[in-house]
């Protein structure tokens, strides 16, 4: 009796400390957060970014290829101006300071940008745009 107890307390234990481990994991994979200035607009797949500041996100632990980018204008809740699927990119130059990779315009247009690439990180997410 006392053995089917401890069998018992012990898988309860086991359990429990595999629970608590699921956010740690999933932290670890993580989401990625970066601020970034625009001091012109900004193109992304289906919408322009006024110049200001915008905060880009991977807010997914299940799937690291999805990007959300906010504006936070003052006195306003965050708003939500970009979310999409993205496809993994590795930087050529590794600059921690770059935090945005840029393509060229039409005149006229806004800058688009290719990628992001998270503070600190060799791989990014690399915006795909309708042809």
């Amino acid at each position: 009796m006392c053995t089917r107890r401890f069998v018992l307390a012990v898988l309860c234990a086991a359990t429990l400390a595999g629970l608590l481990a699921i956010p740690t994991i999933a932290d670890a994979w993580g989401t990625h957060e970066n601020s970034i200035t625009f001091s012109a607009p900004v193109a992304l797949p289906g919408v322009t970014l006024a110049p200001g500041t915008y905060l880009f996100r991977s807010p997914s632990e299940m799937s690291s290829s999805v990007v959300q980018v906010l504006r936070q204008d003052k006195g306003r809740p965050m708003i939500s101006y970009f979310m999409g699927m993205t496809q993994p990119i590795e930087r050529t130059n590794f600059d921690p300071r770059s935090l945005v990779s840029l393509g060229e315009a039409v005149s006229g247009q806004p800058t688009p940008i290719k990628a992001w690439f998270p503070n600190g990180e060799r791989l990014g997410h690399a915006f795909v745009y309708a042809r």
